[in-house]
């Protein structure tokens, strides 16, 4: 599923550190994002102002130099009631999907 955003608010004072691309969403984020009432904008945010969620010193420090070297950016979250997703930004940043860990 393509999902069309457009966001120009800075949740949190922080700007937007690069594009999206083509947004994308499987089967089981689509599923998992109907049984909570969630929406994928809220994470799309996130992911885009750097805000990575729960993902490992390490690999917040691998998304800062992947921020300069256009190379791929994940994040980590979790729905409201427990599920854990990714949010991943492919290298050319053509490309973003939201998708279940178990769907990768």
């Amino acid at each position: 599923m393509q999902v069309k955003t457009e966001v120009k608010e800075k949740p949190n004072g922080k700007p937007i550190l690069f594009s999206l691309g083509q947004i994308l969403m499987t089967p089981g984020m689509i599923a998992a994002f109907e049984r909570t009432g969630e929406k994928p904008l809220s994470f799309l945010n996130l992911h885009q102002r750097g805000i990575w969620g729960q993902l490992s010193k390490d690999d917040k420090h691998e998304n800062e130099l992947s921020l300069e070297k256009g190379w791929r950016l994940m994040s980590a979250y979790f729905l409201k009631d427990g599920t854990k997703i990714w949010v991943i930004t492919e290298a050319d940043w053509a490309s973003t999907t939201i998708l279940l860990p178990n769907e990768y």
